[in-house]
């Protein structure tokens, strides 16, 4: 009797031992797994960015060299965004890091994070980045994906009640207006939307633009995004989802340009204009829409932009669907189809790979804070 008890006691403990990793397990998974971003993934994601904001090599420049003496470092030729692989992937590598602080005050990295930004937006490196836009053959720098992504950034740092961030905002102030008068002087000329699936997409940056300028109170840029997206995209029908992806795109460009009409038509309006757009959606048609990208090759800068294919199809999904009317049938298929790529990105944020971890982590941030 007593080996018997001894047997069974042994047996009680090792299934409660076993019942509670399983259930450690599957929290974690539900942690990575939900658009809900909590202290834990926060500090995760903090330091990806940490990690890369003041490494300098390697660096992706988008330099047009005019002669020998403009044969430079990139930290001599933008101090404040030099790090992260390329200008704008730091440049939201620092928005990532204030949402973060905003979000979640009491981040382990919130001292440090707020250290390494005030390296950084110093008023002098920021001047020097104003100049670097008025040197010749700096026209189409970063346009217009870095545009966005600096008003995104700016856009964070509006009517934060801290100290630092009134500084850092103060100093990011003359870099700002530079890329609004950008966006001004640009958009007018553009005739036609750039639709592609990468940096140039025109959607996208009327997006964040949009955003920036609500927030500012800026009735000029609102206007001029407002007008230029309905004359690039008011009267598309059918998008051409069965084409996508692309084998590197990181923005769907149906997808990202809906997200755009949502933001500015009326609801009975932008659903209506969905129908035209997008009409299979409740049968889940183009089936290449509703279901994440596979990623080949995380090693690949190229391939890897799928993940974040996937976190902005996520985002856009969610977007759309909570934008339609409450008793319209497509809106838990696009809620469905949103859970399905975030899922499926934000497990492979943390690659271990550079070539995705100087960048992903804004867009998941982006994702999980903006469809909470």
């Amino acid at each position: 009797m007593s080996r018997l008890k001894s047997v069974v006691v042994l047996l009680f403990f090792s299934t409660v031992f076993i019942f509670n990793l399983s259930c450690s397990r599957k929290d974690n998974i539900t942690d990575i797994k939900t658009t809900r971003l909590n202290l834990h993934t926060a500090s995760n994601f903090a330091n990806l960015a940490l990690k890369c904001i003041h490494k300098e090599y390697p660096n992706k420049l988008s330099h047009v060299m005019n002669n020998v003496s403009e044969v430079k470092s990139p930290k001599s030729l933008h101090p404040a965004f030099y790090g992260c692989f390329d200008w704008h992937s730091c440049v939201h590598g620092h928005w990532m890091l204030i949402r973060l602080l905003k979000m979640f005050p009491e981040l382990p990295e919130a001292e440090k994070i707020r250290k390494s930004i005030s390296v950084n937006l110093t008023k002098e490196k920021i001047e020097k980045e104003v100049k670097y836009l008025y040197e010749p053959g700096r026209k189409s720098f970063e346009r217009m994906y870095g545009w966005a992504w600096l008003l995104k950034l700016s856009e964070e740092l509006i009517g934060w009640d801290d100290p630092d961030g009134r500084r850092w905002k103060n100093n990011l102030d003359p870099l700002t207006r530079e890329i609004v008068k950008k966006y001004m002087d640009f958009l007018p000329k553009q005739t036609y939307p750039v639709r592609t699936g990468v940096h140039p997409n025109t959607a996208f940056a009327l997006g964040f633009g949009l955003d920036y300028a609500r927030a500012a109170k800026d009735k000029k840029l609102e206007e001029m995004i407002i007008k230029r997206s309905l004359d690039y995209y008011k009267n598309d029908i059918n998008c051409p989802g069965k084409w996508e992806p692309g084998g590197e795109d990181f923005f769907s460009p149906c997808l990202i340009e809906a997200d755009l009409l949502r933001r500015i038509l009326p609801e009975k309006n932008f659903s209506e204009w969905l129908y035209k757009f997008l009409p299979g959606i409740e049968k889940e048609k183009p089936k290449s829409l509703f279901y994440p990208a596979v990623v080949g090759d995380r090693s690949d800068p190229k391939i890897v932009h799928l993940d974040g294919l996937n976190l902005s199809r996520a985002w856009c999904l969610k977007g759309i669907a909570l934008s339609l009317p409450e008793n319209d049938k497509r809106r838990n298929i696009l809620l469905k189809a949103a859970k399905r790529h975030a899922a499926d990105a934000l497990s492979n944020v943390a690659s271990g790979n550079y070539e995705g971890e100087h960048w992903l982590a804004s867009f998941a941030v982006y994702m999980m804070s903006v469809t909470n």
